[in-house]
């Protein structure tokens, strides 16, 4: 039977990362991975970036709506309209602001028999963890039915500050295993079940929020990158953007994270959508992101 592995965590925790890490560990072990990716705007954008390790018909990108909930049919129809494969896995990305316990709840109902009932692996930012003002309750609530939590960020964190969060993690969750992704065996993540735990309820709105796009002229230099994430307001928890830079013949991905932290890498290939500027969160409207875009060209 095939397993399915959902990667849930908050805006920025390093789900991507750790869902690239299954992908190449997986495939180096014998499996053929089918990878879903969910996000509010465009998950075309992100599913480009997974070309060079996994066939075009072995990645689905669902965009437009929230798979813990009005989105579940389709993600449900996906999975059962999955080819079957010798040593096939189907791993899931789940949005960022995702009900975890919700998409738990309601993911495992009418799949095909040949599939293992669903596991949830929840990716915890430890620098992060809990400093999420009005969100912390959502943050909380993507831990505590999962199997496996993977803790990121922890580059010049002190060992108490891990100490504490691994403490509060348990709080919720006690039967989960916690570790580092440099840690993880993906050869037993199938052997992983779903965890019985009762989950608190969160009032579903609160993982319902605001986003936009916008498309992204060529920009003249890379500042204009660091310009455009810093005009955009800090109630936008999630920016991610690709343009061309003058005078460079490859496309260039950029992101803003919640704590205002910019990453800048190479797109990897033409995107589909054409350039654009995805924002997620308070103030996601086309005046809000126009105004960035226009104040950084004429600087």
């Amino acid at each position: 039977m095939e397993p399915i592995i959902t990667v849930v965590g908050f805006l920025g925790a390093g789900k991507t990362t750790l869902l690239r890490y299954l992908i190449e560990k997986f495939t180096n072990y014998g499996w053929q991975p089918f990878v879903i990716l969910n996000d509010y705007e465009n998950a075309n954008m992100d599913a480009q970036q997974f070309r060079q390790q996994v066939k075009l018909n072995s990645i689905k990108a669902l965009s437009g709506s929230c798979i813990c909930c009005s989105g579940i049919v389709e993600l449900r129809h996906t999975v059962n309209r999955i080819q079957e494969r010798k040593k096939g896995v189907t791993l899931i990305e789940a949005n960022g602001t995702s009900d975890a316990c919700t998409l738990m709840e309601f993911l495992g109902v009418g799949l095909n028999n040949r599939f293992l009932p669903p596991i949830q692996i929840s990716v915890v930012d430890v620098k992060n963890w809990q400093k999420r003002g009005e969100h912390n309750e959502l943050e909380r609530n993507q831990i505590q039915v999962s199997s496996l939590i993977v803790l990121t960020h922890l580059e010049h964190i002190a060992a108490k500050r891990k100490e504490i969060v691994i403490a509060d993690i348990k709080a919720s969750n006690t039967l989960a295993k916690i570790i580092t992704m440099d840690n993880l065996d993906v050869s037993l993540l199938p052997e992983l079940l779903p965890l019985k735990n009762k989950a608190q309820k969160i009032d579903h709105q609160k993982a319902h929020w605001a986003s936009c796009s916008s498309n992204l002229p060529e920009l003249p230099d890379v500042s204009c990158i660091y310009s455009i994430c810093k005009a955009l307001p800090k109630s936008i928890l999630r920016v991610k953007g690709c343009t061309k830079i003058d005078g460079e013949n490859n496309y260039t991905y950029f992101e803003r994270n919640p704590d205002g932290e910019v990453f800048i890498r190479p797109f990897n290939g033409i995107p589909v959508t054409g350039t654009k500027l995805l924002t997620i969160g308070l103030g996601s409207e086309p005046h809000v992101l126009k105004k960035a875009i226009d104040s950084a060209l004429n600087q």
